[in-house]
C-alpha cells in the first residue's frame, strides 16, 4: 500500500511539472521577432514597432560597442527608446556583470557612478541603477550622438575578485540626425 502511494504521489508531482511548463510555454507571445534592423547611419541599428494595445510608434536606436570586455563575445550596447515622436529614455547595457550600485542617488534610487567621454568633453555621472542596465542621462546621449568617440567607463564583477573598471569604446560617428530628430526630437550637442 505505502509503495502506491508514493507511485501516486511521484505521478501527481511530474504531473504538475509538465502541466505548468505547458502554460508557462502557452503565455510566451510566438511573435517575438519583429522586423530587422535598419541602418541610421554609420554604426547605428533603428527598430521600429507599434504597442499592440495604445497604437504607440515605439522607435529603439542602438550602437554597438567597438569592443568586447574580457569573458565575453558579446558587445555593450547604447539604447535610445522614443514613443510617438519624443525621446522616453536611453540606456547603457553592458556586456558583461556589472559590479552594483556603488552611490545613492537624489531621491535615494540606487545608481552607478560611471566616467562618460565624448571627444574631449568627459565627466563623471551617475546613472540609475537597472539591474543589466543602467539608464542614461540625457546630456550624455546628446553628447554620443555628436560625438566620433564615445566611452563609458563602469565597475564589473569578476569572479573571485573586486569590482574593476572597464571601458565600452563606441564609434557613433554617422549618425542620421533628421531621422533621431524626426523619431525623438533630439538632437546632438557638441
Amino acid at each position: 500500500m505505502r509503495k502506491q502511494v508514493a507511485t501516486f504521489v511521484v505521478l501527481v508531482f511530474v504531473a504538475a511539472a509538465v502541466l505548468g511548463g505547458v502554460c508557462a510555454w502557452a503565455q510566451e507571445p510566438q511573435d517575438q521577432q519583429g522586423p530587422p534592423p535598419q541602418s541610421a547611419g554609420g554604426r547605428w541599428s533603428v527598430f521600429q514597432s507599434e504597442d499592440r494595445m495604445t497604437g504607440a510608434k515605439l522607435v529603439q536606436f542602438e550602437l554597438e560597442s567597438d569592443n568586447t570586455m574580457p569573458d565575453s563575445d558579446r558587445r555593450s550596447r547604447v539604447v535610445l527608446f522614443c514613443k510617438n515622436g519624443h525621446y522616453e529614455n536611453a540606456e547603457f547595457q553592458p556586456s558583461i556583470r556589472m559590479a552594483g550600485p556603488n552611490r545613492p542617488g537624489f531621491w535615494g534610487q540606487p545608481q552607478m557612478q560611471v566616467r562618460v567621454r565624448a571627444d574631449a568633453w568627459h565627466d563623471d555621472k551617475g546613472w540609475n541603477w537597472l539591474g543589466k542596465a543602467l539608464s542614461m542621462d540625457k546630456g550624455s546621449v546628446q553628447r554620443a550622438m555628436g560625438a566620433r568617440v564615445f566611452r563609458v567607463e563602469f565597475l564589473a564583477a569578476r569572479k573571485k575578485a573586486s569590482a574593476q573598471p572597464y571601458i565600452a569604446e563606441f564609434s557613433p560617428e554617422g549618425l542620421n540626425f533628421s531621422q533621431v530628430k524626426a523619431s525623438c526630437d533630439l538632437g546632438p550637442k557638441h
